[in-house]
């Protein structure tokens, strides 16, 4: 059973049946799916739930429902994923996050990002993690850069699992290794 992860204002769980309806909810949302491949069917979210719950079960760590620790819904996902394509960067481990358009703006992207970076560093003994986007995702990227990771343009890739020609192929590539997370944890707390 993996951690649950606790933020300020976030609770980073596993998932649960409850969780299923308003994950649909949000996958079929046009503008969190924006920079995807389009909206989700209540069944292709169920499964990608099953997938999540499978990924925590190989590896320890997955993308955690978040639910804020206030009390409701669950919001979205926030965490660690393996990516299951080739690329120069592969094999990695990616943070990633997708939450209702009802969470944005209130920083629990990065919330929950520093959490589950600090997991991969510290729990998981992670040596470097990464995230990646399409170039028009201004506000995923934000998150990134907020979080510590920084962009090498010569890393940006066309995504394999996207036809050539496709609007959402090209995508930029964000990194963060153990050591600069510590040097930056450190800068925080000095």
């Amino acid at each position: 059973m993996s951690p649950e992860l606790e933020t300020e204002r976030l609770l980073l769980r596993r998932w649960r049946d409850d969780d299923r309806a308003p994950f649909a909810a949000l996958n079929r949302d046009p503008e969190v799916v924006e920079f995807l491949t389009g909206a989700l069917t209540r069944e292709a979210s169920d499964a990608m739930i099953d997938r999540i719950e499978a990924h925590f079960d190989e590896r320890g760590y997955g993308l955690w429902a978040g639910e804020p620790r206030e009390g409701g819904p669950c919001v979205g996902f926030v965490g660690l994923w393996t990516p299951n394509f080739e690329a120069h960067f592969t094999p990695a481990v990616e943070v990633g996050w997708r939450l209702a358009r009802s969470a944005w703006g209130h920083g629990y992207a990065s919330e929950g990002a520093r959490a589950a970076l600090r997991f991969g560093f510290e729990d998981a003994g992670l040596s470097e993690i990464v995230s990646f986007t399409v170039p028009a995702n201004t506000r995923s990227r934000s998150v990134m850069e907020r979080i510590g990771l920084h962009r090498d343009p010569a890393d940006d890739f066309d995504h394999p699992k996207l036809a050539e020609g496709h609007p959402l192929r090209r995508h930029v590539l964000y990194r963060l290794a153990a050591d600069e997370w510590r040097e930056q944890s450190r800068d925080r707390a000095g």
